[in-house]
């Protein structure tokens, strides 16, 4: 499917799961060279620039959470940028890319034709690209402030396998934006010594460096704090299990002396004592509850318990 955006002196291409043919119709348009244009047919695993006289090419993949499975995903963009067009390239929807379609036919059917420069519209493209992603960190920055609160009502088991999923969405934010580091510098650099555009895209390269810095350092500030809590959680669940085993095993000593007793006494031997004292099981049940209460005050002096 191919979305034309035209603007004063350039046009915005966006191919969203293209057909060979749609590439070869906007690769004869635009001369793109057949370097670029095989990079563009299948998708490429890693991030990745190219060049030639007129156009460079770049290779991003943007992380976005996948609704159905509830992970984030890492989903491929690829720019085609010359003096007065960008092509995007992507094989999966983007919806970052596609709310940004929507403002800019918005803008048209209400009759707004102000100019927009192409190193403009690029850095709206990033904007539009690493607001999501900043939405999607804060969005799971908020589930983790709900699952701080359930580990601190009891709840620490049910937080483990939470407090772990998080973590490794923070884990793909993280490790997503810092390849993207030096390909998107060098980017934008040869953009800049290719002199496409005025003196003001190097202002605008910073802003879009920056708005990459920002948003890895709120992942990464974020999956500090995922780290710190699944620690907190693992230290509450060890202190509840230790707690478990207190009582368990407190519970074991106060049965023993009385398993102990009961078995001395149903032994029936000659000289057992109280064999035939009518009185016998009063005796015997005053004898076990004595030793039960000395040996929790006993337990309590020592403060094993409460």
């Amino acid at each position: 499917m191919i979305f034309r955006y035209e603007y004063p002196g350039g046009v915005w291409i966006d191919l969203e799961r293209p057909s060979v043919d749609e590439i070869q119709q906007i690769a004869q348009e635009f001369s793109i060279n057949e370097r670029i244009k095989a990079e563009l047919i299948s998708p490429t695993p890693t991030p990745l620039v190219a060049q030639d006289e007129h156009m460079a090419l770049l290779v991003l993949h943007f992380p976005a959470h996948e609704a159905e499975g509830g992970e984030t995903k890492n989903q491929e963009i690829d720019f085609v940028v010359g003096s007065n067009f960008i092509v995007t390239v992507r094989y999966d929807i983007v919806v970052s890319l596609h709310h940004l379609k929507k403002i800019l036919e918005t803008q048209k059917l209400v009759g707004d034709h102000e100019g927009i420069a192409t190193d403009v519209l690029l850095e709206i493209l990033f904007a539009h690209l690493y607001t999501s992603t900043r939405d999607h960190t804060n969005h799971l920055a908020s589930s983790l402030s709900h699952v701080e609160r359930d580990m601190f009502d009891g709840r620490e088991r049910t937080t483990v396998r939470l407090i772990s999923n998080i973590g490794r969405e923070f884990l793909h934010l993280d490790s997503a934006l810092a390849d993207q580091e030096e390909t998107l510098d060098c980017f934008l650099k040869m953009l800049a010594g290719r002199g496409f555009f005025g003196a003001s895209f190097a202002e605008r390269s910073e802003r879009i460096l920056i708005e990459r810095t920002q948003v890895m350092r709120l992942v990464g500030t974020h999956r500090a704090i995922a780290r710190e809590l699944r620690e907190t959680n693992t230290a509450l669940l060890g202190a509840r299990q230790n707690e478990i085993m207190k009582t368990l095993t407190t519970i074991t000593v106060l049965v023993l002396p009385l398993e102990l007793i009961a078995s001395v006494l149903v032994l029936h031997l000659p000289g057992t004592p109280l064999l035939d004292n009518p009185n016998a099981f009063s005796i015997v049940l005053a004898i076990m509850l004595g030793s039960v209460a000395l040996t929790t005050i006993f337990f309590i002096r020592k403060r094993w318990i409460f």
